[in-house]
């Protein structure tokens, strides 16, 4: 089997550094060799969330760049589908995906920072509902409200993208359904004052903060 360098350098182990670099069939490799020492769901918390952190790092840091960053994100998805496929051939055990909204709120077309959300909360595990861009506030909460989804995670780029989170998380105040959901914003116009304001329960810094913030309220 063609193995990583055992060289990792700055990444914790063979297989954080082939989902950083976002070698994709390696990290697929790594992944199946681990199974003999490591336990399916260890590997998940000590080597695709880690690795993930690395590149949503680098991406705060600009020493990675957007096509670097979804790479990651789909070779973290390899490592997490082989980990799936082996839990499911083992009998009993299997992974349940937690399920989350995303949008892009209404009258904002924007998706490029919700399409890398979404693909590091996939790579994370996730089963993500991506609803799309110009979502109105209704259609969120129905969504929300029909599948049992408890997280809610809301983006825009545009200016009055901050009054569309605001009327969405009203809408779920009005449906009575605040207080059963979690709900993380973010966005060119979002600030930790501007998240405070319109209600909601966290600031969506960076794609890692999202994907850590959620894993969190999924446990």
């Amino acid at each position: 089997v063609t193995k990583v360098s055992d060289t990792t350098g700055d990444y914790g182990s063979a297989l954080q550094k082939a989902i950083a670099k976002g070698l994709k069939d390696q990290a697929g490799l790594l992944t199946k060799e681990l199974f003999a020492k490591v336990a399916p769901l260890d590997i998940i918390q000590k080597e695709i969330i880690p690795a993930l952190d690395i590149g949503g790092k680098g991406f705060e840091e600009k020493t990675i760049f957007l096509p670097q960053l979804l790479m990651a994100a789909e070779a973290a998805k390899s490592s997490f589908e082989e980990i799936k496929f082996f839990m499911s051939v083992q009998g009993g055990a299997s992974i349940d995906k937690y399920p989350i909204v995303i949008a892009t709120v209404h009258g904002d077309i924007h998706d490029i920072g919700k399409n890398i959300v979404r693909a590091m909360l996939e790579a994370g595990g996730f089963d993500v509902v991506d609803l799309g861009i110009d979502v109105d506030p209704q259609t969120i909460v129905d969504t929300a409200k029909n599948e049992g989804i408890k997280i809610i995670a809301l983006s825009g780029v545009l200016t009055l993208a901050v009054d569309s989170m605001k009327d969405t998380i009203e809408a779920f105040k009005a449906a009575g359904m605040r207080d059963d959901v979690k709900i993380i914003v973010g966005g060119a116009p979002v600030t930790e004052t501007v998240c405070a304001s319109v209600g909601a329960d966290e600031w969506a810094l960076s794609p890692q903060k999202t994907v850590s913030v959620c894993q969190a309220w999924a446990s």
